[in-house]
């Protein structure tokens, strides 16, 4: 088979980027870019390499955002969330976009999905799309080479979950909010602890401050499996079950959950939730949150976005989550 059907077959219907160039042609992407924008200052051999990838993949640049000159903004900033389905993460793209409207700019939103290959394909399209500056929740894991090398080209702002790459992170402090919702139900003895895995930074911080709280952590009752509302509803049974004399969901996942476990038993404990959630206040009692507001978040990381591209770096943002006590963390 030709290189050119190779090529063809590796890409399987997708539309070749700059990044899939830069690796046929193994040189950098920041290389790639200045070739396909016409900069002459760049090896010969570096520059047929690159043409000649061009050529076997059929990489076609985005005319928009290369009739973006040396200099100009596209007016463009670029975010990149966890889940869609999530309302947590649609909410804080919301805030963030409003603040993008204000200054008549555009957010570009993708989600990751939580999926570290995804994460890296979005950066590397954004980047290409030429973005002023990227916003992200970086999935779970360790750092990746993608986001190091937008951090090259763009401001980058890390929202939730710090980077090392990050010009400025914006963050809950998610320890102490844990810790202060879970101070408030040790009152009623042995509190189980419902959340989702701590490799990811916001739950290992709020598993912290359930453990600074409680003490000595009895693993028989900590569940790192909610992923989805029914891990959640299986887990909180489980506890329930368990004799725990209360309860504390570090999710609005795991809140939905655990009150889907409560209906399922036909009884409930004590309990207190991280995150606001729509029925937080139809449910019977009303459930109490350590509230990490998503508009907070958001507004607060486009506002340091636009900080950066006028030049001027921020300190890193650390929110305090307000504790809404509605009843539920009472018997």
């Amino acid at each position: 088979m030709s290189e050119t059907g190779a090529a063809a077959d590796e890409r399987a219907g997708r539309v070749p980027t700059m990044r899939d160039v830069a690796e046929r042609a193994d040189v950098g992407l920041k290389t790639v870019s200045r070739f396909v924008n016409g900069e002459t200052n760049i090896r010969p051999q570096l520059a047929d390499r690159i043409a000649r990838a061009i050529a076997d993949l059929g990489y076609r640049r985005n005319l928009a955002a290369a009739s973006i000159r040396p200099g100009q903004q596209s007016r463009v900033l670029g975010l990149i969330i966890g889940d869609l389905g999530n309302p947590f993460w649609s909410g804080m793209a919301r805030a963030a976009e409003r603040v993008c409207a204000e200054r008549r700019w555009l957010l570009l939103t993708a989600s990751s999905e939580e999926d570290p290959d995804r994460f890296a394909r979005l950066i590397d399209r954004l980047v290409e799309q030429r973005v002023d500056a990227l916003m992200v929740v970086r999935p779970p894991g360790e750092e990746l080479p993608a986001l190091d090398r937008a951090a090259g080209d763009v401001p980058v702002v890390a929202i939730d979950r710090p980077s090392e790459h990050a010009a400025c992170n914006v963050l809950y402090d998610n320890a102490h909010g844990a810790r202060a919702a879970v101070e408030i139900l040790r009152e009623h003895g042995r509190v189980g602890y419902v959340g989702d895995t701590t490799g990811m930074w916001t739950m290992s911080e709020r598993f912290r401050g359930y453990a600074e709280a409680v003490g000595a952590v009895d693993e028989e009752i900590v569940r790192h499996s909610a992923h989805t509302m029914e891990d959640a509803q299986t887990a909180a049974a489980e506890l329930l079950d368990a004799g725990v004399d209360a309860l504390f969901t570090a999710n609005n996942r795991a809140s939905v959950g655990a009150l889907l476990a409560f209906a399922a038993a036909g009884r409930r404990v004590p309990m207190i939730g991280f995150d606001e959630f729509e029925a937080a206040k139809l449910a019977s009692p009303p459930v109490s949150v350590a509230n990490a507001a998503p508009a907070v978040l958001g507004r607060a990381a486009a506002e340091a976005a636009f900080s950066l591209l006028d030049g001027v770096t921020p300190p890193d943002v650390l929110l305090e989550p307000d504790l809404v006590l509605r009843g539920s963390e009472a018997r």
